[in-house]
């Protein structure tokens, strides 16, 4: 009866874990609308849980599907690492072009904060 009840719990956190990274990989840079960080919350949560189920089951006892299925997971993880990486590396790059911009207007002939303190010293 617990194989039978762990078998079932780990199918059904491998295919929640499934759907909720192929969302992201859909939706990631395309929607704006998109929640990055409940998203990762709900992925987190689900690696958490499997990472549980495992620590209490027998790898002799897994089906050979749930070994295929992780491995299909793992390559949808890759690749969801990599366009976080991008997307992240994109908000960085409009951060910083909104940090230069501001400087520019900031540096507009009156003195900065930084020049005051500067000759205070």
């Amino acid at each position: 009866m617990e194989i039978i009840s762990s078998d079932y719990r780990i199918k059904t956190v491998l295919g929640r874990l499934e759907r909720i990274i192929d969302d992201e990989n859909q939706r990631i840079g395309r929607d704006a609308e998109f929640d990055l960080k409940v998203s990762n919350a709900h992925k987190s949560r689900c690696l958490y849980e499997l990472t549980m189920l495992f620590r209490d089951t027998d790898t002799k006892e897994l089906a050979a599907g749930y070994i295929e299925q992780m491995h299909e997971l793992k390559k949808k993880l890759a690749l969801n690492a990599r366009r976080v990486e991008a997307h992240l590396s994109a908000v960085r790059a409009v951060a910083d072009l909104l940090k230069n911009a501001m400087q520019q207007a900031d540096a507009d002939g009156t003195y900065s904060q930084e020049q005051f303190l500067y000759c205070e010293s």
